[in-house]
């Protein structure tokens, strides 16, 4: 039996698009992509030309896009103050929404994409690859087995000794709404609350740093407007869930620190043993009266000159998506989840402003 495929919008054709999204759709025989849209007209026609089904059409209106009653998904791939507008607009014409990470600029955003979603029945997902590593699987797998008991304090870790992105609107508060916090402290904090499984924060605790402002810093892509450049070059958050559970979350973009730790790393303390990802994944537990440490060596791609199967993160997350819209499942990340790493985020953020804690409220 024929499957049928799963017609396809993008809305946002820039940076994210071209590096993860748009390749990873295209090594599905199940999709194509028919519609693609973006403010700048050029960057929506090169998408097309590359990535599009045969007759794919442009646009600069999204709003023009989702009236197409065949497309069925929609993927938004813009700054992060469109999110909640166009995912909403998306799903109420009808369309399963992916939306790239964060979920939104702010909590009250997010609400209002999950609330919408629920209103009108259709998925809603958000673009946290690190879930979908080789990695996580595996620790998911582990912690899943109960071999790490309860876990009661983590470490997520997204730290760059110089890695400031001086493009497009990274450095732009009003459309991003904060600096590396929001963009891969994200990716850390949600990747921890999820091998967890624990999503009721208690209280937060931040701080933020704007210490090293100097363009000439040794970054890796250059200077930038010392003026236009208003966002945090480092914060951390000291979470404490209702069950006591304590995470501290470490996240930069520039940060004088010997080791740099790559964004979607973790370390995990539970009753039984300990976990880290990390370059890698470790376990440690005791065994026979004797502490050991076990790094598993994963298969993480195929072999060179044999087509065998290998997939990406992001590759993996698109398939998965896909295969959740045509049998009608559960996407792995759920918007209910996503919110809370944004409610975390903003309580991080305004712990930072006032210098007091936020407390969570009984949900």
């Amino acid at each position: 039996m024929k499957q049928r495929k799963v017609r396809v919008g993008i809305i946002g054709c820039g940076g994210i698009a071209g590096g993860k999204h748009l390749p990873s759709l295209q090594k599905l025989p199940q999709v194509e992509m028919v519609a693609f849209c973006d403010i700048i007209r050029e960057k929506a026609q090169t998408a097309a030309e590359n990535y599009g089904a045969a007759g794919a059409k442009v646009y600069t209106d999204y709003t023009e896009m989702l009236k197409d009653k065949s497309i069925e998904v929609v993927h938004v791939l813009t700054p992060n103050k469109s999110h909640s507008v166009i995912t909403v607009a998306s799903l109420e014409a009808g369309k399963h929404v992916m939306c790239e990470k964060p979920m939104a600029k702010s909590a009250a955003d997010a609400r209002l994409m999950l609330e919408a979603a629920r209103r009108t029945g259709k998925k809603l997902t958000v673009g946290y690859q690190h879930r979908h590593k080789v990695e996580s699987q595996y620790l998911r797998a582990v912690i899943d087995r109960g071999d790490l008991g309860e876990i009661y304090f983590a470490k997520a870790w997204a730290v760059r000794r110089r890695g400031t992105p001086n493009w497009g609107v990274f450095l732009n508060e009003e459309e991003q709404g904060g600096g590396p916090l929001i963009d891969i402290g994200t990716h850390s904090l949600d990747l921890t609350l999820s091998m967890m499984n624990n999503y009721k924060p208690k209280m937060v605790v931040g701080t933020k740093y704007k210490k090293l402002p100097n363009p000439d810093c040794a970054n890796p892509w250059g200077g930038w407007d010392v003026n236009q450049h208003t966002l945090e070059d480092s914060a951390f958050g000291f979470i404490v869930m209702e069950n006591g559970a304590t995470i501290i979350l470490e996240t930069s973009w520039a940060l004088n620190t010997i080791e740099p730790i790559p964004e979607g790393s973790l370390s995990l303390c539970g009753t039984k043993a300990g976990a880290q990802i990390k370059n890698g994944v470790s376990i440690n537990k005791d065994e026979f009266g004797q502490l050991v440490e076990i790094k598993p060596e994963l298969k993480t791609g195929g072999v060179a000159f044999y087509d065998g199967k290998s997939e990406t993160s992001a590759d993996r997350e698109a398939r998965l998506w896909i295969e959740a819209v045509l049998n009608d499942t559960e996407p792995l990340v759920k918007p209910e989840q996503a919110l809370v790493v944004s409610e975390i985020l903003e309580a991080i953020y305004e712990s930072a402003k006032t210098g007091k804690p936020v407390y969570f409220g009984n949900k």
